[in-house]
């Protein structure tokens, strides 16, 4: 670990553990008790020092008053959030006897680990697979977020890596797909502002460009859901007027004469009725994107995020191939697995192997994140939840059908333990709230989903009060449980030299000076992928996929719904989901819960900027401000950012209005896939 000494403080280098693509470089400032700032690390072989707004004050959540210190144990109604301080002795011996009792009583099937993206790091995400497998308890399949993208991609190109964004600087057209990239990918900002300048065109297809209008020559705006049959109809054009490389695809894909075919009714004019785009929009798209050499796609998680969204995603990734783009520098497909990893066994951590095998005959269907609600109030038998213990993750306000969600939180029955660094919504339900640290109190190493690089990072300042990281605090409980493997003795420091002592492919080849740089906390660049090396099963671009439901692509609907306006959740640029909440400086930006409509939606329904409104379906009503924008499409209700329940009173946000139905491919989230109705607000909603 190298430390630069600066007078009374010194920098250390250390990484963002939140949910972005990039996993930022940092250097933390600290007087060797707390951390004083945090700023850019310029020598981070990606971020040159660039970082979001969020992680500009990260000292302001880290030294936080509210910050939980000491174990609390409620003694008020679930939901009250009334607590009293307890030992961590107390805790752990409570939460351990409960755990032996339900075990003894019910099995593990009974007790239930929720965890997602709170930390993104290898370590301190994965360890609690560990002790979970070890004690047998029911398993949660994590698809909250971009699984279907992720499996339409691998539907196409199989493990072939993508194009890394650095890379785009290559592009001679950037297509911007359905990616809010100011507040989802801000490293990408720089490289279509270049783009821009120097003449290339940057062109955006979305369904709510509120954030993103202003940084691209063209905004094409469309109904949710109906990505896939505007991908069809641009290679409808493509193909009708000669633009494809039919060599390229000779040799490089399969199946692509059988799909040829197909393409022939898939005409602008049909696509313009699904998706709203204008054909004459779609035929000047096509041949923009048909008459450019290397012409990339930059596709974001938010069309995946439909009952038919892996179809989607699969749709526009055959897009990125059908000109032969593929086989051009800069050219191809960007936002998915760019395809430097696995760096190390992550086995080594999530130890699956201590999962018995006697107990897979008794073991329950696992439960999927996006269906926790109806796992909570479920009362079968066998089936029936009793613990849960939630760490990285505040479902209360996350996960869709927020109404179920609460109800089973708040049954009185249900045993829950949330590891947490402040009084969340999730956490005003639980029994117990043990504290935890964040990154710069922790060890850790890092793989940026987005980018081809991987980094260490050691602890920089001791834990506050009597927080603990999630590696020390499952070592607790596997004590408290029993549990002698040798596994649990390790502190952090050691199973990160672990897991460098144990490298997989993406780290076989890189130099000693890197090794270097990784043992002592640093980050480090790999190889692009090879973009004309398919990794499928037979080399080639899967067109036609065997293997899939519908092995030829085509075009499908999304699961809809009898309300007339499609609700589309955006990510907030001030605190992008519920990791900042406890930031004032982000929320008092971000202002209140705003749902914004095109104005002919609103004339429609009588609407203007600021009044308060209704939204509603058959799962809940929730009120909002209401937003006139034309960046929005007609017919989509489009709400950025997610917000506390205390934060203005009301018990029920976006995710009430979310149902828990899966998508086509990965049984995904489908949150934006929902419709509701919206109406000025009763006289109830006055105070708010």
């Amino acid at each position: 670990m190298v430390k630069e000494k600066t007078q009374m403080t010194y920098t250390q280098k250390t990484i963002c553990p939140y949910d972005c693509p990039a996993a930022c470089g940092l250097l933390a400032e600290t007087d060797g008790t707390r951390l004083v700032t945090v700023q850019g690390d310029k020598d981070h072989p990606m971020t040159k020092g660039l970082i979001c707004r969020k992680m500009q004050n990260y000292e302001k959540s880290v030294n936080s008053v509210n910050r939980i210190l000491t174990p609390l144990k409620r003694v008020g109604e679930k939901g009250e959030g009334r607590f009293v301080p307890v030992t961590w002795e107390e805790a752990v011996e409570e939460i351990a006897g409960r755990f032996q009792e339900i075990l003894k009583e019910d099995g593990g099937n009974a007790i239930l680990p929720v965890y997602f993206s709170g930390v993104m790091s290898v370590i301190q995400r994965r360890c609690g697979d560990a002790f979970f497998n070890r004690l047998g308890a029911r398993q949660l399949v994590k698809s909250l977020c971009s699984s279907a993208k992720g499996a339409g991609y691998k539907s196409v190109m199989g493990d072939t890596g993508c194009l890394d964004p650095r890379e785009l600087k290559d592009s001679d057209f950037i297509l911007i797909w359905g990616s809010n990239v100011k507040s989802t990918r801000i490293h990408t900002m720089p490289v279509l502002a270049q783009a821009r300048k120097e003449g290339k065109r940057v062109v955006l297809v979305e369904a709510c460009a509120l954030d993103m209008a202003d940084t691209c020559d063209q905004v094409v705006l469309l109904k949710p859901g109906t990505d896939g049959a505007l991908a069809l109809a641009m290679m409808h054009v493509l193909a009708k007027e000669g633009m494809t490389d039919e060599e390229y695809l000779k040799k490089h894909a399969r199946g692509y004469e059988l799909f040829k075919k197909t393409l022939v009714t898939y005409t602008p004019e049909w696509a313009g009725e699904i998706t709203g785009v204008p054909a004459e929009t779609i035929r000047e798209l096509a041949r923009e994107y048909g008459k450019a050499s290397a012409p990339a796609i930059l596709m974001g998680s938010g069309p995946s995020r439909q009952g038919n969204g892996g179809m989607n995603v699969r749709l526009v990734v055959i897009l990125s191939a059908i000109t032969g783009a593929w086989g051009k520098p800069g050219g191809g497909f960007c936002g998915s697995n760019p395809g430097a990893g696995p760096y190390v066994a992550e086995e080594r951590v999530t130890r699956p192997d201590f999962r018995k095998k006697e107990w897979e005959d008794e073991a329950g269907e696992p439960v999927n994140i996006n269906q926790l609600g109806q796992a909570l109030c479920c009362e079968e038998k066998g089936k029936r939840i009793r613990a849960l213990y939630v760490y990285g993750s505040n479902p209360a306000l996350t996960v869709s059908d927020q109404s179920a969600v609460l109800k089973g939180l708040a049954r009185s029955d249900l045993f829950t333990v949330v590891h947490e660094r402040f009084i969340t919504d999730t956490a005003r339900y639980a029994d117990f709230v043990l504290p935890a640290t964040f990154s710069v109190e922790q060890t850790d190493c890092y793989t940026a989903y987005g980018y081809c690089t991987f980094g260490t990072a050691y602890q920089v300042v001791k834990p506050a009060g009597q927080c603990k990281s999630n590696w020390d605090t499952f070592r607790l409980l596997a004590r408290a449980m029993g549990y002698e493997e040798e596994y649990f003795d390790r502190t952090e420091e050691e199973v990160l030299w672990d897991l460098l002592e144990h490298p997989d492919k993406g780290l076989l080849n890189i130099s000693e000076e890197e090794w270097q740089l990784l043992e002592k906390g640093g980050v480090i660049t790999t190889p692009f992928a090879d973009h004309g090396r398919f990794l499928t099963e037979d080399g080639r671009i899967q067109i036609v996929n065997e293997s899939l439901a519908d092995p030829l692509p085509c075009y499908r609907e999304n699961h809809g719904g009898q309300e007339p306006l499609c609700l589309v959740a955006v990510p907030s640029f001030y605190t992008l989901n519920s990791t900042f909440l406890d930031r004032e400086d982000l929320t008092g930006r971000r202002g209140e819960a705003r749902i914004f409509l095109h104005p002919a939606d609103g004339a429609a329904r009588g609407i203007k900027e600021g009044d308060l409104v209704e939204v509603f379906n058959d799962l809940a009503q929730v009120c909002f401000r209401a937003g006139i924008s034309d960046r929005v499409a007609k017919g989509v209700a489009a709400v950025p950012g997610v917000f506390r329940q205390d934060a203005d009173g009301r018990a029920l946000h976006v995710n009430a209005l979310h149902h828990e139905r899966l998508s086509d491919m990965a049984d995904a989230t489908t949150l934006n896939d929902n419709r509701v109705e919206i109406r000025l607000a009763a006289r109830y909603c006055d105070s708010l």
